[in-house]
């Protein structure tokens, strides 16, 4: 494992996501400043810090279990904004970039819990 959550290109990619979520929001109207606007934030932050969290655990297992709670904020995170955009909070091409950005932190957690899945598999079998 990585010596600190930062080295991980998922939690780079993550919080590039949540400081572009922060700044996309900006435009939301001020009447959902505690609804939406707060919500897709709350989710943004949710995803990197369950990462940051998960690596400071002490086992695989508990590594493994805190990727999947960042999974379904991503998740969370992603329905959230195709409301917005559908409320048309969001431009199409804000959209658009929050979407493959997303698409992309999806990919690289899927892998990474892939292969902590496989080293646990690994380990178990010797």
């Amino acid at each position: 494992m990585s010596h600190s959550y930062r080295d991980l290109v998922v939690w780079q990619e993550g919080k590039a996501l949540a400081v572009q979520v922060y700044t996309v929001s900006e435009q939301f109207p001020k009447c959902e400043i505690y609804g939406l606007t707060s919500q897709v934030r709350r989710a943004a932050i949710s995803v990197v810090s369950n990462i940051a969290e998960g690596q400071g655990r002490l086992t695989k297992g508990e590594f493994s279990q805190f990727l999947g709670h960042s999974r379904g904020s991503l998740l969370e995170l992603l329905t959230q904004l195709e409301i917005a955009a559908e409320l048309q909070y969001l431009s199409a091409s804000d959209f658009q970039a929050l979407e493959a950005k997303a698409s992309n932190v999806l990919r690289l957690l899927n892998g990474l819990l892939g292969s902590i899945r496989a080293q646990s598999k690994a380990a178990t079998a010797t």
